[in-house]
């Protein structure tokens, strides 16, 4: 049987690198007609190149995040581009790279590229609001009665986000596309200014305002990472304060030097997120250096107990309490933690 690397040797190797790794994402929605067949193809090109990243193909589009080693950049981008459905298709490029965000390969099929709860003919996902630049979003920030609404999770909106956002607590974005359309209720003639990490998401979530009646739905094109790398090149004031929250080994690209939130433990000032070191728990959550010290990558003095015990306990807690823990679950552990 094929031993495959284990995470900790995968992580040795990447900070053996001698070479510079440039961190990136993109999205297309653009019909795939067979999704497996392309992860197939896909994961051969990169796994040449030696590209590490997590990336998802659906029916519907590709939503990708990934480590390009520098000196294959313009191959990779060759080869992608040649494909017509994915040609001219625009990077994102991190604002904070030490080249460590991925340390693997992964290509998954689902059934959509962004999970929305809803049925595919629910409403047309191209009809979508205006993209706008970090100018033009930092105008529209400033006219009466423009809504600006975050639309991402609530743990990653703790971290950061632009001054007077709306930020829903929604654990999922499925959660979130409903919420929003009722909080927004009786808003429909204003002018809605609908932000992400990347962009993904508020393509969707334009689309579904538009389809519920919104006349004036905006998009920050690009997300938070494409108006940060705006605000620098173009000498403009930032509207985001604090850390965007990213979806690999970093966890966070510093925005402003802001800290908006808190320790979870002992209430300092801290923006870094974790995961709790007891596997059974596994919680994201912010904690400041002195609580993770104390705490030994705890959550709580329970977890960092239970995290020194024997192997064969701890691995039985795991399976007794880590059976399909719904999402809603750890976001009610996490309100609890805060309270502390």
């Amino acid at each position: 049987m094929q031993k495959f690397p284990s995470r900790k040797e995968l992580l040795k190797r990447l900070q053996e690198e001698t070479f510079k790794r440039i961190t990136l994402s993109f999205y297309r929605y653009v019909i795939i007609d067979e999704p497996q067949n392309l992860r197939d193809e896909l994961f051969k090109k990169w796994s040449e190149l030696n590209i590490f990243g997590r990336i998802y193909l659906a029916y519907e589009g590709i939503n990708a995040q990934m480590s390009v080693p520098e000196v294959n950049l313009e191959k990779f981008r060759e080869q992608l581009y040649s494909d017509k459905r994915f040609k001219e298709v625009p990077f994102k490029i991190a604002v904070e790279d030490n080249g460590k965000s991925f340390y693997k390969l992964t290509i998954k099929t689902r059934n959509k590229i962004v999970a929305d709860g809803l049925k595919d003919d629910a409403f047309d996902v191209t009809n979508v609001g205006t993209h706008l630049s970090a100018e033009e979003w930092n105008e529209a920030m400033q006219k009466k009665n423009s809504i600006v609404v975050d639309m991402r999770n609530f743990y990653e909106s703790e971290v950061g986000h632009f001054e007077n956002a709306i930020c829903p607590e929604a654990h999922s974005f499925r959660q979130e596309l409903p919420m929003v359309k009722d909080i927004l209720k009786g808003k429909e003639n204003e002018k809605i200014l609908l932000y992400c990490t990347g962009g993904i998401r508020c393509e969707k979530a334009s689309a579904f305002l538009k389809h519920h009646g919104f006349k004036d739905v905006n998009q920050l094109y690009g997300g938070i990472i494409e108006y940060a790398r705006q605000v620098k090149a173009g000498g403009l004031e930032s509207g985001f304060k604090g850390k965007n929250f990213v979806f690999d080994e970093r966890m966070g690209e510093r925005i402003t030097d802001d800290v908006i939130s808190k320790c979870y433990q002992c209430g300092a000032l801290s923006d870094s997120h974790d995961n709790c070191a007891n596997d059974a728990c596994h919680l994201l959550f912010i904690q400041c250096g002195s609580c993770r010290e104390q705490y030994e990558d705890c959550c709580s003095a329970e977890c960092q107990r239970i995290s020194h015990l024997p192997k064969e306990d701890r691995l039985k807690i795991q399976r007794e309490t880590a059976k399909d823990v719904p999402a809603a679950v750890f976001s009610s552990r996490k309100r609890s933690l805060k309270k502390q």
